[in-house]
């Protein structure tokens, strides 16, 4: 085998580790798309992306299943009457141990805006996000459904 194989192949295997452990790395964080299925109801609502920008996540609604409202009609604050895709809904989250909370969740439908806590579950393909007033004993739990793009 000559020098320039053996460097290319060197290059692909290395190519490949690093693409797996940036699939591990994803897989133990919240970052990326989230389809939101309802504790409701059972049905996909949306999809979300939450990223991480200066040591916090963040989160805003990128697609919407069925919208009963293209803007948030319900909100209060300066988020009223804004379009809905592209609506930050998630902020001020931050890492606690293996969970993330601190941060703040907004519900579209109602306009109300509650503490959030987040956390993996099955190998990081699940995201449980509850959002609660006062203490998490006083709340509700969605999860979530890893998505690999908005699409």
């Amino acid at each position: 085998m000559n020098f320039t194989r053996k460097l290319n192949l060197a290059t692909a295997f290395g190519a490949l580790l690093l693409g797996l452990s940036a699939h591990a790395a994803d897989a133990n964080s919240p970052v990326g798309f989230w389809k939101n299925v309802s504790d409701k109801t059972g049905k996909a609502e949306a999809i979300i992306q939450i990223w991480e920008e200066s040591g916090e996540l963040k989160g805003k609604l990128v697609k919407l299943f069925d919208p009963k409202d293209t803007v948030c009609s319900a909100c209060r604050d300066d988020k009223k009457n804004k379009p809905l895709v592209g609506l930050e809904i998630i902020w001020g989250v931050h890492r606690d141990g293996d969970a993330w909370d601190g941060g703040r969740i907004l519900d579209p439908d109602s306009g109300d805006i509650y503490k959030v806590k987040m956390s993996l579950a099955e190998a990081g393909q699940k995201l449980n996000v509850r959002g609660f007033i006062g203490f998490s004993l006083l709340g509700r739990t969605q999860t979530w459904v890893r998505e690999a793009s908005a699409n």
